[in-house]
């Protein structure tokens, strides 16, 4: 290299791997209007008490069928995502119904994502509210 020519700069490039095709948010598409016809899905009430839900979602957690959750409350479906998590986990489930952790579900990487949407597969309501609510989990 010639004495009056300087090195070349390095460039520095930020790389990222795409996510996976298919691969939803942790809300994306997940409200839906109440419909007439679950299909094979479970209904599971989220007015029901806590340990009703806790019981519901330790059987259906490693099932071969998902649920779809129907609930008018904002608070109650945001709950309902935690608890699967919790349930696929084997975590506590009462406890993330009574205070999810808002931060540990919007880190939650894909295949965890992925996991959580085959289980809880809608959240069916009349209420706009509670997609306004699931805006929290937003990353």
């Amino acid at each position: 290299m010639p004495h009056d020519s300087h090195a070349p700069e390095p460039v520095i490039l930020q790389l990222s791997v795409p996510s996976k095709p298919g691969v939803q948010g942790i809300t994306d598409g997940l409200v839906h209007r109440i419909s007439a016809d679950p299909g094979k899905a479970e209904v599971l009430d989220l007015s029901l008490d806590d340990e009703a839900i806790a019981e519901f979602l330790v059987r259906i957690a490693h099932s071969d069928t998902g649920f779809l959750a129907r609930t008018d409350s904002g608070e109650r479906a945001v709950a309902i995502i935690a608890a699967t998590v919790a349930a696929l986990m084997g975590e506590d489930i009462p406890t993330a119904l009574a205070t999810p952790d808002l931060n540990f579900l919007r880190g939650l990487k894909p295949p965890a994502v992925e996991a959580l949407r085959t289980v809880l597969l809608a959240i069916e309501t009349d209420q706009d509210e509670v997609a306004t609510a699931l805006e929290a989990l937003a990353p």
